[in-house]
């Protein structure tokens, strides 16, 4: 089956659905308010409200809540990005209609009652004291901090104790922002199971009915980067670009890297392609293989590629011990330059191929992974590719574009590095 449908409802809520053969159903609304959004005063909002709308609706408890989507066998769940806030459910397909509408009430009538969010506000901070004892963890929110210094996208998710405070001061804080924030045109419902579209399209139109079209000017426009992020022109010779903390920890963590490309760049492809190959999720990786499976210098080295609305950046993150970092920086160095003088041959562009190609079908079976990343690709470009299609315009790339994004984003000049020693 496997069959994609799209609607927009007149207030510009778009709706997407994969009507497949799964007894399961995945629902969620995905909005496009993030980290990136939020002034320096409310950093943490996205987060903390992703957090509060399960604390309480208009008819609904903290604990109902819960006991309604884990009481049928459900799971339900959130999370927040620099660009985007997710809430979705997993459940048995009979019980959709009234996931949906549990959905839609957290997302349209949250409460924030003081009481339930000055817990929650805890919990955070728990959360943040967790994210900084794993500097493997951390150290991505000191990356971003560099390369975007001074723009909302490299703030921190979770926020920090003073802002939290600021924000949960009342519950008007968190409403005004959703108000904001939370337009229609900027929301995606999405669904997957076997499930007729016209029941879907009937349960959502019935959900969000009480939404009306909205104009850009209710919303406060998300900070705009500046022109050389965005279009990987070079930076000023003094923009900071290494940074050295002191964490006191056995290993020495190391992560460097820099600007790539948005969402929907013409070269995004290559870069994924590329990424895989220099240190992608494979054990026959070029930085794996000749950092640990070589020379047994690290447990893991890893390299990842995130694009964003506007821009992008990538990195290259292993943790070693102190005496062998030098080592490991004139390795992965030696990787780049290579990437950008050594073009692959035809036999190794192939097999690279290959294995990705057997890495996105692998990925395809991941039911949840594949619903949340097709509601992305509707709230950035309105419709959702299956892998094959994806698959089929990485098959036209050459060696040859492999090349040009290596000498264009991987020049040492252009590295950002942070440390942790």
């Amino acid at each position: 089956m496997n069959e994609t449908f799209y609607d927009i409802l007149p207030s510009g809520v778009r709706l997407v659905h994969r009507q497949s053969d799964s007894p399961v159903a995945y629902v969620g609304i995905m909005v496009r308010a993030g980290t990136r959004d939020e002034s320096e005063r409310l950093n943490g909002m996205a987060h903390y409200i992703e957090h509060c709308v399960f604390k309480g609706t208009r008819s609904r408890t903290a604990r109902q809540i819960i006991g309604q989507i884990e009481g049928i066998g459900g799971e339900i769940n959130a999370y927040t990005t620099k660009e985007e806030t997710t809430f979705y459910a997993a459940v048995p397909v009979e019980h959709f209609t009234h996931t949906l509408r549990l959905i839609a009430d957290m997302v349209l009538h949250p409460t924030f009652p003081k009481k339930e969010t000055d817990k929650e506000v805890g919990v955070i901070l728990d959360e943040i004291e967790s994210y900084n004892d794993s500097p493997s963890e951390l150290i991505y929110d000191d990356f971003e901090n560099l390369i975007f210094a001074g723009h909302p996208l490299g703030k921190p998710i979770l926020g920090t104790k003073k802002t939290l405070r600021r924000i949960s001061a009342s519950p008007a804080v968190p409403a005004e922002w959703m108000k904001q924030q939370y337009r229609p045109d900027k929301m995606v419902v999405f669904v997957q199971g076997n499930l007729p579209f016209t029941r879907v399209q009937h349960a959502v139109a019935a959900c969000m009915a009480e939404l009306e079209s909205s104009s850009a000017s209710d919303c406060l426009a998300p900070t705009k980067l500046t022109s050389q992020v965005q279009s990987l022109s070079p930076l000023p010779a003094d923009t900071p670009r290494e940074a050295m903390f002191r964490k006191h920890t056995h290993q020495t963590h190391v992560m460097l890297g820099g600007l790539a490309y948005p969402l929907g760049h013409a070269r995004q492809l290559t870069m994924y392609l590329m990424n895989n190959i220099l240190g992608g999720g494979s054990l026959n990786s070029r930085l794996n293989l000749s950092l640990r499976e070589s020379r047994g210098l690290v447990y893991t080295v890893e390299s990842t590629y995130t694009p964003l609305s506007d821009t992008g950046y990538w990195c290259i993150y292993f943790a070693s011990d102190p005496q062998n970092k030098e080592q490991c920086l004139d390795l992965i160095l030696h990787e780049l330059k290579r990437l950008r003088e050594q073009p692959l041959s035809e036999g190794q562009f192939r097999k690279a191929l290959q294995q990705l190609r057997g890495q996105m079908a692998i990925s395809a079976e991941n039911e949840e992974n594949n619903v949340l990343a097709m509601a992305k690709q509707v709230l950035y470009f309105g419709s959702s590719p299956t892998w094959e299609q994806t698959f089929a315009k990485i098959q036209r790339l050459t060696p040859q574009d492999l090349s040009e994004v290596a000498n264009q984003l991987l020049q040492e000049d252009m590295l950002f590095n942070i440390q942790y020693v």
